[in-house]
């Protein structure tokens, strides 16, 4: 039995940017991509997008993370894939 992580109330939602997405995120928050926090390559999420998407993450990229907040509806962080 393959477990769904995403499936689980208290995981947000994972999404792989395409570079032209992420080009626009890190212009639009005037950072560089190392500025971000970081999110490993090994994470479930992580494992489970590159199942999803039938395709390796590899590091450098981004992954918009969307998270429910009780106060704002929902929260947007996002995160750059790392080995360790």
């Amino acid at each position: 039995m393959d477990l769904n992580v995403m499936e689980h109330e208290l995981v947000p939602e994972h999404y792989l940017l395409s570079e032209k997405e992420t080009e626009g995120v890190l212009a639009e928050l005037k950072v560089e991509k190392e500025q971000l926090p970081k999110i490993k390559k090994n994470d479930p999420a992580i494992k489970f997008l590159e199942r999803s998407l039938g395709e390796t993450i590899e590091e450098g990229r981004v992954v918009k993370v969307i998270r429910k907040s009780h106060t704002a509806g929902f929260f947007v962080a996002y995160r750059v894939v790392v080995e360790r």
